[in-house]
């Protein structure tokens, strides 16, 4: 967990604040026994997650695509190449959806803006390094021009279908 005490604090507000806006159809799936909370997703978010990341084309045609994503901070990060339609489409419109599921196990649902990580950027030392250390390279070594993305979101909702089996693995 790499999240400090404010930034779950955020995340639990976001959450709660996705929760009460969704359609009464989401919360008779997503009750309040299966909802994770802030402390829960960070929890349970470790390590690498193979997204499903939904991007818009110009022509307003939705694309959906997989990354490697991780979350630190309390947001999704990811890389892909520059190059990628994914990432021009990005660059062009940056809404996004990012979705993590594990069979019925957990889910994860996020909307948002998707940023490009300069490596000036202030965070990107630190996504770096984590990155480095997970995959044992830098993903800027995988290619000439690899981009680094993070999902800024302004909806996100958790699932654990069972929690205490979740929680407790």
């Amino acid at each position: 967990m790499r999240e400090t005490r404010e930034e779950v604090e955020e995340l639990q507000r976001l959450l709660e604040a996705a929760y009460e806006r969704s359609t009464e159809h989401l919360q008779t799936i997503i009750t309040d026994e299966r909802r994770l909370t802030a402390a829960e997703l960070v929890q349970v978010l470790t390590g690498m997650c193979t997204l499903n990341l939904a991007t818009v084309t110009a022509g307003g045609e939705p694309r959906i695509s997989a990354v490697d994503g991780h979350f630190l901070h309390g947001r999704w990060v990811f890389s892909t190449s520059g190059q990628a339609a994914k990432a021009r489409q990005l660059k062009a419109r940056p809404a996004a959806s990012i979705s993590y599921v594990d069979g019925e196990r957990l889910g994860i649902f996020s909307h948002g803006k998707v940023e490009f990580l300069s490596a000036d950027h202030p965070d990107f030392a630190e996504i770096e390094a984590h990155l480095v250390a997970h995959y044992g390279s830098s993903p800027s070594t995988w290619g000439d021009d690899i981009v680094y993305c993070r999902l800024q979101p302004h909806w996100m909702v958790g699932y654990a279908f069972d929690k205490a089996a979740v929680l407790g693995s």
